[in-house]
């Protein structure tokens, strides 16, 4: 256990300190032949999503456990990671606390007595501590409180639950390919697995328990994918048919691109500016045994890699905050910053703004984000339109969105979408 704590305090240390991404460091330490154990590899993910989504609340129990701040990071991340396990998990919280004192050995000898008082410190003081932690926001809910304020100021009562439910684990969800097999057909092939699933969404079924997609029938063969089901209304809500020529910007990792796919036989074009991800979008194509052509571009200079040819559909699945992932995405919250959410707002418009040229008369452009602030979302479209008398916005519906937000809950996570039609 003590090689898992101590990865999993420099995993931490690195974002926090640094502001390296998550899914990045896990990916390059999880490369290494030393973690090739699963039981080992999906310990080190739990440790380091779990302490991340919970960092402030750690943090603020921990200092209230030391006498005086700990100079030697590796030592205070590994304290912030063994208090995660202690509270959040089950392992034996005995060998939690010999563990991070062998632990921190590595780290300073002179450190044990240290870490083995802060641990049994916390483990007699622990409804003392979450109580303290409750009265203020920012150890309350675990999220800076520039982001509590944002909420609070835009969605007011509800902000509570809409930061709550971005501290949950966030559930599996699939997506049928209905080219294959139909829903009840699937959810029969999961049965006989010993797999429980229900729907949520017209090609969603939810799993009550997250399994490796080894174990999903049919996966390596296309017949279903891994995607939430509210990405799983982009595709839909963009009312693609037989014989368009249909733009997906912004494609990676390509669950979209593969949903329209899916959807109508397509002339389907998709772009990202970054050739690493656009490997992920050829691997789906593959597995799906599907056929787009794949180019890299960026969304907001199309002059750079677009044919001149007109699109029908265009899917504009811009860069955003994630804030509406965060529960997938724990290191967002400690990764952003106030400005960024003014910063994703320019380039949004402007690659808004290059886009609509593509669109062809009588189109329809989707705009998507995952975010739930209205700085990137209603304020955007809200100004794209004072500027463009030929975009109508379509209204949309589906269950829980208003005005074309859907915020995180226990069935998706919370996107905004808004259909603009080019008029004739």
């Amino acid at each position: 256990m003590q090689r898992i704590q101590l990865e999993a305090a420099r995993i931490v240390s690195k974002v926090v300190q640094d502001g390296r991404n998550l899914t990045q460091l896990l990916s390059e330490a999880l490369r290494k032949p030393s973690w090739q154990v699963a039981q080992e590899r999906g310990a080190l993910q739990d440790l380091c999503y779990g302490t991340l989504r919970y960092y402030a609340r750690l943090a603020f129990m921990l200092d209230r456990l030391l006498q005086r701040p700990v100079q030697d990071l590796p030592l205070r991340y590994l304290l912030l990671v063994a208090i995660y396990q202690l509270q959040h998990t089950r392992a034996g919280q005995h060998v939690v606390v010999d563990q991070a004192v062998q632990a921190a050995k590595s780290i300073n000898p002179a450190a044990t007595g240290l870490v083995n008082a802060v641990l049994r410190n916390y483990q007699r003081k622990q409804a003392e501590l979450l109580a303290a932690a409750d009265r203020e926001e920012e150890s309350r809910y675990a999220y800076p409180q520039w982001w509590i304020n944002a909420l609070k100021q835009q969605y007011g009562g509800r902000a509570a639950e809409i930061l709550e439910a971005g501290n949950t684990h966030p559930p599996m969800t699939l997506r049928v390919n209905t080219r294959h097999t139909g829903m009840e057909e699937y959810r029969a092939l999961l049965a006989a697995q010993g797999i429980a699933a229900h729907s949520a969404g017209s090609v969603a079924l939810k799993l009550e328990h997250p399994v490796a997609v080894e174990r999903l029938p049919g996966f390596a063969q296309g017949w279903v994918s891994v995607q939430d089901a509210g990405a799983q209304l982009a595709a839909q809500l963009l009312d693609v048919k037989d014989g368009m020529r249909v733009l997906d910007a912004c494609a990676a990792p390509g669950g979209k691109t593969t949903h329209l796919l899916e959807l109508a036989d397509i002339e389907l074009v998709a772009v990202d500016k970054e050739e690493e991800r656009l490997r992920r979008v050829r691997e789906n194509l593959q597995r799906l045994n599907m056929n787009a052509l794949v180019v890299c571009g960026d969304a907001a200079t199309p002059q750079d890699w677009w044919d001149g040819k007109p699109f029908d559909r265009i899917l504009a699945d811009v860069p955003c905050s994630a804030t509406g992932v965060v529960r997938r995405h724990p290191d967002i919250k400690w990764l952003r910053r106030p400005d960024d959410i003014a910063s994703f707002a320019e380039q949004q418009a402007q690659i808004l703004e290059s886009l609509w040229l593509l669109l062809a008369r009588d189109g329809k452009l989707l705009y998507a984000t995952c975010s739930i602030f209205a700085r990137e979302n209603q304020q955007v479209i809200a100004g794209f339109l004072a500027r463009h008398a030929d975009a109508v916005r379509i209204e949309l519906s589906a269950a829980g969105m208003t005005d074309g937000q859907l915020l995180p809950n226990d069935e998706h996570d919370g996107f905004y979408y808004a259909l603009l039609h080019k008029q004739a």
